[in-house]
């Protein structure tokens, strides 16, 4: 008997993931984030659609295992040097952020007849944005070290802590709910903060004293280190539960306990996939409580919250940004990652139904929300510089008359340079070098503010800029340009469409500019494309060290020296 319920159970699982990797499929053709089709999972698995789960205590316990190692992630990132190297651009724009949507949302939580306590959740809940996703997306586009990246990874860093402040409030309140009486809930209130005490002071003794020495040799065997990180977050969990501030806040120390190890980035790149297989069963337990049929009732209050969090966020970053002094064109893109909810939203969420402060229907509220957000979301960061283009011209007040905060090609004023060169990278640095030394004045060009800096030690003139931003092109000194380089290929990621050289050659010409253009190219067979499409020249980095390679070889042949 126990042996055909334990058979039902594996089964079923079995099933669940046959039905993820399908659907995740499909969301990945359609350029999707997982979350969005995990999600889609747990609704198709729920009793309102085709009941596909029985075994309820076996998927809530991976799902509570699942949100462990999610907060354990979560903490593992919040090192004490890293929090003090925040600057006041992530803190301002984070903090307002967090302020202005949480004030915003209250406000339209009430108009739409949602109680106070309903009101404030949701609120709260759309203040954060996915890190996964975002960090995600930007990679793929290579522009994760771009001035906008870095701004909203800053702020990103923000949230987490808002997330992790929300959570320790939310444990105090349930400790107080759930106690009976007045001065049973002081009691327990006091007991937990006392047990929560007593546990940061091990972890502040484990930082100081144990974690350095036990992960090194914990990372002896790569397998080990991770089973280890695991028992660490399920240990902090399990303790968190039993002191009763919450197996989230336990997961969330244990990652804190190990996030001044050098190891941090190698158990964080290794648990990745871990929690996002864990997640899905997060959702599966989400999509069994919900009901469909409620989800529709909800349509209107979804689309409104979901139509301020897709341009309500977006232009509030945009103008804390721009009161700073940054360009409009750098806010409006930083703005877009801040277009979706996060699932931490639904996690905050679901921890207020168990409290009972929620019913379930503003969960399916929220979910609906999450739904929604990312899927646009996505599209929208995919396409930012199209979407740019489009609403530029109503931007204008967003940006001050003078940027200070991005010196881009102002110092290049009245300045003349042979080669204007594009790309900062280990190509494009060795070429700037090597034609400064043939005497060449060369102007270097990167969107990653730590590429300028690298080229300025190294005695370049490198200034802060993006190839495919047509309002900066047209500032550069370029009449005085004999050849403008592009050091960089072509994305292979696949996510956008947009080739960034094709758009500088376009750019480059509209302005005027008459000079020469060299583009850079991994594949000899865009070579005939990229010519037709205006490029003077195709340098091709591998092809041209190969073949002078085999010119220095030749010389010392028999046959050469005969």
């Amino acid at each position: 008997m126990d042996m055909t319920m334990e058979y039902s159970a594996f089964g079923e699982i079995a099933l669940l993931l046959a039905v993820a990797a399908a659907v995740g499929l499909v969301g990945v053709l359609l350029r999707q984030p997982l979350i969005v089709s995990f999600i889609a999972v747990g609704l198709a698995a729920g009793p309102s659609a085709f009941d596909l789960v029985r075994s309820h205590a076996e998927i809530e316990l991976l799902a509570e295992l699942g949100v462990a190692v999610l907060l354990f992630l979560v903490g593992i990132k919040l090192d004490v040097k890293l929090i003090r190297s925040l600057g006041v651009v992530s803190l301002t724009t984070g903090l307002g952020q967090v302020v202005f949507t949480s004030v915003i949302g209250f406000a339209i939580g009430l108009a739409l007849g949602y109680s106070p306590t309903e009101s404030l959740y949701i609120a709260v809940a759309l203040t954060f944005s996915s890190t996964i996703i975002i960090v995600k997306l930007l990679s793929d586009k290579r522009e994760i070290d771009s001035l906008h990246g870095q701004v909203a990874l800053g702020f990103l860093i923000v949230q987490d802590l808002v997330v992790v402040l929300a959570m320790i409030v939310l444990s105090a309140v349930g400790v107080g709910t759930a106690s009976g009486g007045e001065a049973g809930g002081i009691g327990a209130i006091l007991r937990v903060v006392a047990s929560g005490v007593v546990l940061v002071a091990f972890v502040l003794v484990f930082v100081r004293f144990i974690a350095d020495p036990l992960t090194e040799r914990m990372a002896s065997a790569p397998e080990l280190l991770i089973c280890y990180a695991i028992a660490l977050a399920a240990c902090f969990a399990a303790i968190g539960e039993a002191a009763g501030f919450g197996k989230e806040l336990g997961g969330l120390l244990a990652g804190v306990a190990l996030a001044s190890t050098r190891f941090r980035d190698a158990v964080g790149a290794r648990l990745a996939p871990l929690r996002d297989f864990l997640l899905l069963f997060f959702f599966i337990a989400l999509g069994t409580g919900l009901d469909i049929g409620q989800l529709g009732s909800d349509l209107p209050a979804a689309f409104l919250f979901s139509l301020f969090v897709l341009v309500g966020n977006p232009l509030v970053v945009l103008a804390i940004m721009g009161a700073m002094g940054f360009r409009k064109r750098t806010g409006f893109l930083a703005g877009l990652t801040v277009a979706q909810i996060s699932e931490f939203s639904l996690i905050f969420i679901a921890m207020g139904v168990s409290l009972g402060h929620l019913d379930a229907s503003i969960l399916g509220l929220v979910t609906l929300i999450g739904i929604v957000t990312i899927a646009l979301s996505t599209y929208m960061i995919t396409y930012s510089h199209r979407l740019y283009a489009l609403c530029e011209p109503l931007l204008w007040p967003f940006e001050r008359r003078t940027s200070h905060r991005e010196q881009a090609a102002d110092s290049t004023t009245g300045a003349r340079y042979d080669v204007i060169l594009f790309g900062l990278g280990r190509f494009g640095t060795a070429i700037g070098s090597r034609l400064a030394v043939t005497g060449a004045k060369v102007l270097g060009i990167d969107f990653n503010p730590q590429a300028v800096r690298q080229a300025r030690a190294l005695g370049m003139d490198a200034e802060f800029g993006d190839a495919s931003d047509a309002e900066f092109l047209a500032s550069l000194p370029l009449e005085h340009t004999d050849i403008v380089v592009s050091s960089t290929p072509a994305h292979e990621t696949g996510v956008t469409h947009d080739d960034a050289r094709l758009q500088l050659v376009g750019a480059l010409r509209a302005s005027g500019y008459g000079g020469r253009i060299a583009l850079t190219s991994h594949k000899a067979q865009e070579v005939p494309a990229l010519i037709a499409a205006g490029a003077d020249m195709v340098l091709e980095p591998f092809q041209d060290a190969a073949d002078q390679a085999v010119e220095r070889l030749v010389q010392h042949l028999p046959t050469a020296e005969a």
